[in-house]
């Protein structure tokens, strides 16, 4: 029997269980009533972990596993998937599965750079100095956020529409070294076709975001949006209440119609970058 491939760090758990399933599903003969039948499992369910909507766990792999005959295949599959999505913090998990599947990132971020646009050394200073973070800690955190921003080199990336308050840029992170590198990257990405990056200015007297920032994912097929609403608590932060996710959408169209052009915002940025190289 084939190894299932190593686990895409890029591409949703439920999707990558759901398309290895369907595989050894018919490599082995079964239909899904067939298979249905033997595990006491409704079509529609299976059709749902086989399309990567419902999450799947151990207990069921390990049945799927017995009737199709793959030994551990599955339940193995499964073990890697969880230890790939072990690296990220328990809270962000949920979230790590909408933006990996969205087709569009509305974002507002008031105090930083956002995670899927930082640059390796201005993620280590903001993560480094975490309450309670050891430097190995802290070290593999800076690994995982690299590794979300792979969704960023899909063939089909989702569009970023990324709105900075002016603050941002002249916030002493960390050293002018690591602010110039992270302003260089912010210009190298903002040319994509596929991101798009806009500032506040102070001048614009625009107080709409002030509570803090927040992402809006359009989810495909039709599915409602989502919304991650950062803040200091580890509480709740994804949020599928509709009434609340289209007032975080609209307050980022509030907020966009005061933000320069992207031309002018990008304008702005090299500016910034030349006031801390010198």
């Amino acid at each position: 029997m084939n190894v299932p491939p190593e686990p895409d760090p890029y591409t949703s758990t439920r999707i990558q269980f759901g398309i290895e399933l369907r595989k050894f599903r018919l490599m082995s003969g079964f239909t899904q009533r067939k298979l249905c039948t033997a595990i006491h499992l409704s079509v529609s369910q299976l059709s749902m972990l086989e399309n990567g909507h419902r999450a799947p766990n151990r207990e069921l792999a390990c049945k799927m596993d017995g009737v199709l005959g793959l030994g551990t295949t599955l339940v193995d599959l499964l073990d890697r998937l969880n230890r790939t999505a072990d690296q990220l913090p328990r809270w962000f998990r949920p979230w790590l599965e909408f933006e990996r599947e969205a087709e569009a990132l509305r974002m507002w971020e008031p105090l930083m750079v956002p995670g899927l646009l930082q640059t390796e050394d201005y993620a280590r200073a903001i993560l480094s100095h975490s309450p309670g973070v050891t430097a190995e800690q802290a070290e593999e955190n800076v690994i995982a956020r690299m590794d979300r921003q792979g969704i960023l080199r899909r063939p089909t990336p989702p569009m970023l529409w990324v709105i900075l308050d002016e603050g941002v840029l002249h916030r002493p992170i960390a050293g002018a070294e690591v602010m110039k590198g992270q302003f260089e990257h912010l210009l190298e990405v903002g040319e994509s076709r596929s991101i798009s990056i806009q500032v506040l200015p102070h001048e614009a007297c625009n107080v709409v975001g002030l509570l803090g920032g927040f992402v809006v994912a359009d989810m495909p097929r039709n599915a409602p949006p989502v919304a991650y609403i950062d803040s200091q608590s580890t509480g709740d932060r994804v949020s599928e209440r509709v009434e609340e996710v289209e007032g975080l959408a609209f307050r980022h169209d509030l907020i966009r119609v005061d933000a320069l052009s992207r031309r002018q915002s990008l304008d702005m940025i090299k500016e910034t970058m030349r006031k801390w190289t010198t």
